[in-house]
């Protein structure tokens, strides 16, 4: 069973960029892909991403893409993700989670059994 711990929520301003890291521990990400949400207040837990380990594709919403970037650190065991041009409505809880790898993309919360404890983004305007 792998843990995750994710880092580096933050106030920022709008326009500004933000790096959220998700560490693994217990043990590798080499057999999972790893998905990024965030649950906005008074919203559902929205997908916004995910990457395969092993080989290092992803697969993003389509309303995520072109902001929001996936990308790993297979040395250091960790997931990033790259936020540029904040917005306001970017304000949320983001949270790292993962699934043994299958042979299609999941998005749904529920295809992902691991979980982080998220980390909190909150962009002023």
């Amino acid at each position: 069973q792998v843990q995750l711990v994710e880092s580096g929520g933050d106030l920022v301003q709008a326009g500004g960029s933000l790096r959220l890291s998700c560490a693994a521990s217990g043990r590798t990400f080499s057999t999972y892909d790893v998905g990024w949400f965030r649950r906005a207040p008074e919203k559902e837990r929205e997908f916004i991403g995910v990457i395969r380990w092993t080989g290092g594709a992803t697969y993003y919403a389509d309303s995520m893409k072109g902001r929001f970037t996936i990308s790993r650190d297979s040395g250091k065991n960790t997931v990033w993700l790259q936020m540029n041009s904040l917005k306001p409505e970017d304000t949320a809880v983001y949270y790292c989670a993962a699934k043994t790898v299958g042979f299609t993309w999941r998005t749904e919360r529920h295809e992902y059994p691991y979980w982080g404890q998220g980390t909190q983004v909150t962009v002023s305007s």
